[in-house]
């Protein structure tokens, strides 16, 4: 499996400056829309959406019922004491951050407001902004095939835009040009060549990948046991149903073969439905297993909304949870 780095583009692709200037134009249009929609959400700690209170050890205190996290107790202190203590950790003042982006051929495919490819570098903008701050740093890894290239962790607005332009510029996989992604294989990756805690986010459709959810659940168990890790799961409407269309030509875009379907019928149509509502049941239980955060976009919602309500869901339940304002990875 080879790595390159990805610094923008491909070798040999020609790109017109009318089209690099509706990217630019589009991707001050998504940075504006989304600090719009999720302005009071950009500052301060959201819990669920970053790395958590940090690992280096504070001074021990009297332990707070209801309060404090029973996993911090330092037993030591509390037995010279006998008096319950706990270590509560010294904040992590940066943030590393990195996405893993699936760009396999399934995520060329979209039938709604946008293709999930398209979708799939908005999420990575909006992770950048919700995690923006002195010192953090936005790094993505793209899984393609074989491959899982590398574009180099940066901070800053100008080094955000540039990390967008190099995921746009991403050139299309052709059925069976590429063999089918390992996901899970790209999430071990992950893990194991980026250790510093943070947080990580795995942006895919979490179908068609090699190995199928058993391939993709127990690496993504491993990495959120070291990491704060979001799950973002992309849908297209025409993925979850078929449309009454008569006969219909379907290809299957990791290998191009064709099939064709009569979705006239209805019991068809009723399989189908049940067969892809159990593939997302599975799915999402897995990542729930996991102990990742899981986030649901579809082509056809306003997305920008969806990651807003996701965020307020997340806060207020770390509310619930720590009372008087105190964090925790969960």
């Amino acid at each position: 499996m080879t790595s390159p780095d990805v610094q923008g583009g491909t070798p040999g692709q020609l790109v017109g400056p009318d089209l690099l200037a509706g990217r630019e134009r589009a991707l001050r249009s998504l940075e504006l829309s989304v600090k719009r929609k999720l302005e009071g959400f950009l500052h301060g700690d959201i819990t669920g959406l970053r790395s958590g209170p940090g690992s280096e050890p504070n001074e021990a205190r009297p332990y707070q019922a209801g309060q404090d996290d029973v996993r911090r107790m330092d037993w030591n202190v509390t037995a010279r004491s006998l008096e319950p203590h706990v270590r509560a950790p010294l904040a992590e003042r940066e943030l590393e951050t990195w996405a893993l982006v699936d760009a396999s051929a399934s995520m060329d495919f979209g039938t709604a407001l946008s293709e999930k490819r398209d979708l799939a570098v908005a999420v990575v903008g909006a992770v950048g902004l919700l995690a923006d701050g002195p010192g953090n740093r936005l790094g993505v890894r793209v899984a393609l095939g074989d491959e899982l290239r590398r574009i180099p962790d940066v901070g800053g607005a100008a080094a955000r835009r540039r990390t967008l332009r190099t995921l746009l510029s991403l050139p299309r996989a052709t059925p069976g040009e590429y063999p089918a992604t390992d996901l899970g294989r790209a999430i071990t990756r992950l893990n194991r060549e980026h250790p510093r805690p943070g947080l990580r986010v795995v942006v895919s459709d979490f179908h068609g990948a090699s190995g199928g959810i058993s391939g993709w659940a127990r690496p993504l168990r491993r990495l959120a046991a070291r990491h704060e890790v979001l799950a973002v799961e992309i849908l297209d409407p025409r993925e979850l149903e078929l449309p009454e269309v008569g006969l219909l030509t379907l290809v299957d875009p990791e290998t191009g073969r064709r099939r064709e379907v009569q979705t006239s019928k209805k019991r068809l149509r009723e399989r189908y439905a049940a067969a892809m509502a159990e593939q997302r049941a599975n799915t999402a239980q897995a990542i729930r297993a996991s102990g990742a955060a899981h986030l649901v976009l579809r082509t056809d919602t306003d997305w920008v909304r969806d990651v807003a309500a996701f965020t307020t869901a997340r806060r207020r339940a770390a509310a619930r949870r720590n009372p008087r304002g105190r964090t925790g990875i969960r």
